[in-house]
């Protein structure tokens, strides 16, 4: 994928560029999740060719928070999508939708244990069904919980109903906004019981086999983290830079986000097995 190996120092992937970046569209921006970059991303290359589709995750639509693989063809649809879960979805089984529908050149969106799927398919020749995943957006991410975790902890000790939740976010604890505009917060000790199994073994915080990673950590809450790791990559957010459907900063403007990135990657490949492969805990110090 980088034609090279990841080097000792290079914790969290190879990357071209890191900058800040968020949507101009306010909807957008709205909608979506710490500056609603992914969205802006889908929505721009699906007017421009650049994609037909995007599997994303997406609510069953009854009003709660279980997490569902779903296609995305247009702007209405990417905005229903957006945002976060912080539960499950396999977004790559929406493919199967896709590929019913004619669908050939498509986006995916997930955390490394998903954008990790194409590029190591293809590594070893047996891509085919991968192939129509033209572009790969991934997600900082440390940990999903199970979907247990709405009635077990936020019902059953906060009576925090999953049904009047209209927002939650992560940013050192977890934090659910409620539709009467009430806000809480739950501290992350109190998740890990619900951490799926998984998901305590992953290397791979940075989701270091995308196009782009992106994710909301530093000091600003509505300006997304953007790690540009292909030249890909780096042609669709220049074009969006561009035509002005996003704005961006370098990344050192927030230095914090850098390093907190940095050490939550070295967290997790801390948590590879010896047995395995070693060439995955590459960059942890000795």
């Amino acid at each position: 994928m980088h034609s090279r190996e990841r080097r000792p120092d290079e914790v969290s992937g190879i990357y071209k560029d890191i900058l800040l970046t968020r949507a101009t569209d306010t909807t957008v921006a709205d909608h979506g999740q710490d500056g609603g970059l992914v969205s802006a991303i889908l929505i721009w290359c699906l007017e421009n060719g650049v994609i037909d589709g995007a599997l994303v995750s997406a609510t069953e639509g009854d009003g709660g928070w279980q997490a569902v693989p779903a296609l995305a063809t247009d702007r209405d649809a990417v905005l229903a999508a957006a945002g976060s879960r912080y539960t499950y979805s396999a977004n790559t089984m929406a493919i199967a939708e896709a590929r019913q529908r004619g669908l050939g050149s498509l986006a995916l969106v997930g955390m490394g244990c998903q954008t990790s799927v194409g590029p190591v398919m293809w590594h070893r020749r047996v891509g085919k069904a991968g192939k129509p995943i033209r572009l790969n957006i991934g997600l900082l991410c440390s940990k999903s919980f199970d979907d247990s975790i709405f009635e077990d902890l936020f019902w059953a000790k906060y009576r925090l109903h999953r049904e009047d939740m209209v927002k939650m976010n992560i940013k050192g604890v977890f934090q659910i906004w409620m539709r009467n505009g009430d806000y809480h917060e739950v501290n992350l000790k109190e998740c890990h019981a619900w951490t799926r199994d998984g998901c305590n073994h992953c290397p791979d915080f940075a989701a270091e086999h995308a196009d782009i990673s992106t994710g909301g950590i530093g000091e600003n809450s509505d300006w997304t983290l953007t790690i540009v790791r292909t030249e890909l990559g780096r042609q669709v957010i220049m074009a969006m830079l561009a035509d002005g459907v996003i704005e961006g900063r370098p990344g050192d403007s927030d230095p914090g986000a850098i390093a907190l990135m940095h050490k939550l990657a070295a967290k997790s490949r801390s948590r590879w097995p010896e047995w395995a492969n070693p060439a995955v805990a590459v960059s942890l110090p000795a």
